[in-house]
Protein backbone atom coordinates (compact mmCIF):
# COMPACT_ATOMS: atom_id res chain seq x y z
CA UNK A 1 0.00 0.00 0.00
CA UNK A 2 2.78 2.65 0.77
CA UNK A 3 5.52 0.78 -0.99
CA UNK A 4 8.31 3.76 -1.31
CA UNK A 5 6.70 6.01 0.72
CA UNK A 6 8.36 8.04 3.57
CA UNK A 7 6.34 8.64 6.57
CA UNK A 8 7.53 10.34 9.69
CA UNK A 9 5.63 9.77 13.26
CA UNK A 10 6.32 11.94 15.73
CA UNK A 11 6.17 10.55 19.60
CA UNK A 12 6.52 6.99 17.80
CA UNK A 13 8.15 5.04 20.61
CA UNK A 14 5.14 3.87 22.13
CA UNK A 15 1.52 3.63 22.27
CA UNK A 16 -0.55 4.82 20.12
CA UNK A 17 2.62 6.43 17.99
CA UNK A 18 4.36 3.04 17.49
CA UNK A 19 1.60 1.37 16.59
CA UNK A 20 1.07 3.85 13.54
CA UNK A 21 4.61 3.28 12.76
CA UNK A 22 4.51 -0.52 13.09
CA UNK A 23 1.10 -0.67 11.03
CA UNK A 24 2.70 1.68 7.92
CA UNK A 25 6.09 -0.26 7.96
CA UNK A 26 4.22 -3.68 7.66
CA UNK A 27 2.19 -1.89 4.75
CA UNK A 28 5.65 -0.87 2.73
CA UNK A 29 6.28 2.55 4.23
CA UNK A 30 10.25 3.68 5.07
CA UNK A 31 9.57 5.11 8.84
CA UNK A 32 11.26 7.34 10.83
CA UNK A 33 10.25 6.97 14.16
CA UNK A 34 10.81 10.25 15.72
CA UNK A 35 10.44 10.56 19.69
CA UNK A 36 12.08 13.25 22.21
CA UNK A 37 13.67 11.46 25.20
CA UNK A 38 13.11 7.24 25.52
CA UNK A 39 15.87 6.34 22.75
CA UNK A 40 15.78 2.80 23.80
CA UNK A 41 12.05 2.44 22.87
CA UNK A 42 12.29 3.78 19.79
CA UNK A 43 15.55 1.66 19.06
CA UNK A 44 13.23 -1.27 20.16
CA UNK A 45 10.57 0.33 17.55
CA UNK A 46 12.94 0.66 14.59
CA UNK A 47 14.52 -3.19 15.65
CA UNK A 48 11.39 -5.26 15.41
CA UNK A 49 10.07 -2.97 12.26
CA UNK A 50 13.85 -3.94 10.41
CA UNK A 51 13.28 -7.54 11.67
CA UNK A 52 9.74 -7.81 10.26
CA UNK A 53 11.11 -6.97 6.56
CA UNK A 54 10.38 -3.07 6.88
CA UNK A 55 12.36 0.09 6.86
CA UNK A 56 12.58 2.71 9.95
CA UNK A 57 15.03 4.73 11.82
CA UNK A 58 15.11 6.94 15.14
CA UNK A 59 15.29 10.49 15.23
CA UNK A 60 15.36 12.40 18.45
CA UNK A 61 13.70 15.46 18.49
CA UNK A 62 11.86 17.42 20.45
CA UNK A 63 8.77 19.04 18.10
CA UNK A 64 8.52 21.72 20.44
CA UNK A 65 11.90 23.60 18.98
CA UNK A 66 10.89 25.04 16.09
CA UNK A 67 14.61 25.23 14.98
CA UNK A 68 15.17 21.43 15.56
CA UNK A 69 11.87 20.52 13.55
CA UNK A 70 13.18 21.72 10.35
CA UNK A 71 16.88 20.18 11.18
CA UNK A 72 14.97 17.14 11.31
CA UNK A 73 12.67 17.33 8.10
CA UNK A 74 16.00 18.79 6.16
CA UNK A 75 18.14 15.97 6.92
CA UNK A 76 14.74 12.82 5.98
CA UNK A 77 14.63 14.63 2.61
CA UNK A 78 17.73 15.10 1.80
CA UNK A 79 18.68 11.15 2.57
CA UNK A 80 14.97 9.88 1.04
CA UNK A 81 13.96 13.13 -1.33
CA UNK A 82 10.64 13.23 0.38
CA UNK A 83 7.82 13.14 3.07
CA UNK A 84 4.91 11.61 1.47
CA UNK A 85 2.93 10.99 5.14
CA UNK A 86 3.43 13.03 8.53
CA UNK A 87 1.24 11.91 11.02
CA UNK A 88 1.53 14.66 14.33
CA UNK A 89 1.30 11.98 17.18
CA UNK A 90 3.81 13.60 19.39
CA UNK A 91 1.68 14.54 23.45
CA UNK A 92 2.17 14.83 26.86
CA UNK A 93 -0.58 15.89 29.28
CA UNK A 94 -0.07 17.76 32.97
CA UNK A 95 -3.61 17.61 34.28
CA UNK A 96 -4.96 19.61 36.85
CA UNK A 97 -7.95 21.20 37.87
CA UNK A 98 -7.90 24.86 36.83
CA UNK A 99 -7.40 26.34 40.11
CA UNK A 100 -4.19 24.21 41.00
CA UNK A 101 -2.64 24.27 37.56
CA UNK A 102 0.24 26.22 36.93
CA UNK A 103 1.18 28.66 33.99
CA UNK A 104 4.22 26.19 33.29
CA UNK A 105 1.30 23.07 33.13
CA UNK A 106 -0.60 24.99 30.59
CA UNK A 107 2.38 26.18 28.34
CA UNK A 108 4.46 22.98 28.65
CA UNK A 109 1.21 20.56 27.15
CA UNK A 110 0.08 23.58 24.47
CA UNK A 111 3.93 23.96 23.00
CA UNK A 112 4.78 20.33 22.37
CA UNK A 113 0.63 19.10 21.30
CA UNK A 114 -0.04 22.69 19.21
CA UNK A 115 2.83 24.30 19.07
CA UNK A 116 4.47 20.47 17.95
CA UNK A 117 1.92 19.97 15.53
CA UNK A 118 2.34 23.56 13.70
CA UNK A 119 6.19 22.83 13.50
CA UNK A 120 6.33 19.91 11.72
CA UNK A 121 3.01 21.16 9.45
CA UNK A 122 5.08 24.34 8.35
CA UNK A 123 8.63 22.59 7.58
CA UNK A 124 7.08 19.84 5.76
CA UNK A 125 4.85 21.81 3.86
CA UNK A 126 7.33 22.96 1.42
CA UNK A 127 8.54 19.18 0.36
CA UNK A 128 5.46 18.41 -0.06
CA UNK A 129 4.61 20.51 -2.42
CA UNK A 130 7.70 20.56 -4.57
CA UNK A 131 6.50 16.89 -4.57
CA UNK A 132 3.02 17.94 -5.14
CA UNK A 133 1.01 15.95 -2.97
CA UNK A 134 1.17 14.33 0.52
CA UNK A 135 -0.59 12.80 3.69
CA UNK A 136 -0.53 14.97 7.24
CA UNK A 137 -2.58 13.29 10.26
CA UNK A 138 -3.02 14.89 13.38
CA UNK A 139 -3.75 13.11 16.28
CA UNK A 140 -6.35 15.13 18.37
CA UNK A 141 -8.84 12.97 20.97
CA UNK A 142 -12.09 13.01 22.01
CA UNK A 143 -11.63 15.67 25.05
CA UNK A 144 -10.45 18.01 22.41
CA UNK A 145 -14.48 17.81 21.24
CA UNK A 146 -16.51 17.48 24.43
CA UNK A 147 -13.59 18.73 27.27
CA UNK A 148 -12.70 16.93 30.10
CA UNK A 149 -12.71 17.97 33.81
CA UNK A 150 -9.19 18.33 35.06
CA UNK A 151 -7.85 18.25 31.31
CA UNK A 152 -8.20 22.35 30.36
CA UNK A 153 -4.62 22.38 29.03
CA UNK A 154 -4.89 19.63 27.61
CA UNK A 155 -8.42 19.70 25.66
CA UNK A 156 -7.51 22.96 24.65
CA UNK A 157 -4.32 21.79 23.19
CA UNK A 158 -6.59 18.93 20.90
CA UNK A 159 -9.06 21.54 20.43
CA UNK A 160 -6.45 23.68 18.07
CA UNK A 161 -5.49 21.10 16.47
CA UNK A 162 -9.03 20.30 15.00
CA UNK A 163 -9.04 24.33 14.34
CA UNK A 164 -5.56 24.11 13.17
CA UNK A 165 -6.09 20.76 10.82
CA UNK A 166 -9.03 22.46 8.75
CA UNK A 167 -7.24 25.55 8.26
CA UNK A 168 -4.20 24.28 6.92
CA UNK A 169 -6.63 21.39 4.61
CA UNK A 170 -8.12 24.41 3.41
CA UNK A 171 -4.73 26.01 2.48
CA UNK A 172 -3.35 23.34 0.52
CA UNK A 173 -6.56 21.13 -0.71
CA UNK A 174 -5.99 22.29 -4.31
CA UNK A 175 -1.88 21.38 -3.75
CA UNK A 176 -2.76 17.33 -3.73
CA UNK A 177 -2.48 17.68 -0.14
CA UNK A 178 -4.92 15.93 2.57
CA UNK A 179 -4.80 17.07 6.09
CA UNK A 180 -6.85 15.37 8.43
CA UNK A 181 -7.41 14.25 12.20
CA UNK A 182 -7.99 11.31 14.32
CA UNK A 183 -9.43 11.85 17.67
CA UNK A 184 -9.15 8.60 20.32
CA UNK A 185 -11.28 7.80 22.97
CA UNK A 186 -10.71 5.76 25.30
CA UNK A 187 -7.44 4.01 24.27
CA UNK A 188 -5.05 1.01 26.15
CA UNK A 189 -1.43 3.20 26.17
CA UNK A 190 1.30 3.91 29.12
CA UNK A 191 -1.01 6.61 29.93
CA UNK A 192 -4.25 4.46 31.09
CA UNK A 193 -2.41 2.11 32.49
CA UNK A 194 -1.39 3.72 35.59
CA UNK A 195 -5.39 3.97 36.25
CA UNK A 196 -6.75 1.53 38.82
CA UNK A 197 -8.74 -1.44 37.36
CA UNK A 198 -12.04 0.00 38.86
CA UNK A 199 -12.00 3.28 37.30
CA UNK A 200 -10.87 1.05 33.85
CA UNK A 201 -13.63 -0.92 34.49
CA UNK A 202 -16.24 2.30 35.16
CA UNK A 203 -15.30 3.76 31.97
CA UNK A 204 -15.61 0.43 29.89
CA UNK A 205 -19.37 0.28 31.45
CA UNK A 206 -19.55 3.60 30.20
CA UNK A 207 -18.70 2.72 26.62
CA UNK A 208 -21.33 1.60 24.02
CA UNK A 209 -19.25 -0.98 22.59
CA UNK A 210 -17.62 -2.12 25.99
CA UNK A 211 -14.46 -2.28 25.50
CA UNK A 212 -11.07 0.22 25.69
CA UNK A 213 -9.93 1.10 22.13
CA UNK A 214 -6.36 -0.70 21.11
CA UNK A 215 -3.46 1.61 19.91
CA UNK A 216 -3.91 -0.29 16.72
CA UNK A 217 -7.70 0.52 16.29
CA UNK A 218 -6.47 4.07 15.87
CA UNK A 219 -3.57 3.25 13.65
CA UNK A 220 -6.15 1.35 11.25
CA UNK A 221 -7.56 5.43 10.87
CA UNK A 222 -4.31 6.79 10.57
CA UNK A 223 -2.94 4.15 7.71
CA UNK A 224 -7.07 4.62 5.93
CA UNK A 225 -6.74 8.57 5.61
CA UNK A 226 -2.38 8.41 4.26
CA UNK A 227 -3.93 6.05 1.52
CA UNK A 228 -5.33 6.21 -2.06
CA UNK A 229 -8.47 5.36 -0.75
CA UNK A 230 -9.14 8.63 1.23
CA UNK A 231 -7.73 11.13 -1.40
CA UNK A 232 -10.98 13.06 -1.63
CA UNK A 233 -11.01 13.59 2.11
CA UNK A 234 -9.71 16.17 4.34
CA UNK A 235 -10.06 18.66 7.39
CA UNK A 236 -11.99 16.10 8.93
CA UNK A 237 -11.70 14.57 11.88
CA UNK A 238 -12.09 10.76 12.35
CA UNK A 239 -13.05 9.50 15.59
CA UNK A 240 -12.18 6.64 17.11
CA UNK A 241 -14.00 6.15 20.20
CA UNK A 242 -16.58 2.86 20.74
CA UNK A 243 -19.53 5.11 20.83
CA UNK A 244 -17.79 7.54 23.35
CA UNK A 245 -18.80 10.55 21.67
CA UNK A 246 -21.21 10.63 18.87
Amino acid sequence: MFKEKVALVTGASRGIGRAIAMQLAAKGAKVIVNYAGNQAAADAVVKEINEQGGEAFAYQCNVNDFTAVKEMIDYIVKEYGAIDILVNNAGITKDNLLLKMSEQDFDSVMDVNLKGCFHTCKHVLRPMLKNRGGRIINITSVVGVTGNSGQANYSASKAGIIGFTKSVAKEVAAKGITVNAVAPGFIQTDMTDVLSESVKNDITNSLPMKRIGAPEDVANAVCFLASDDASYITGQVLEVNGGMNM
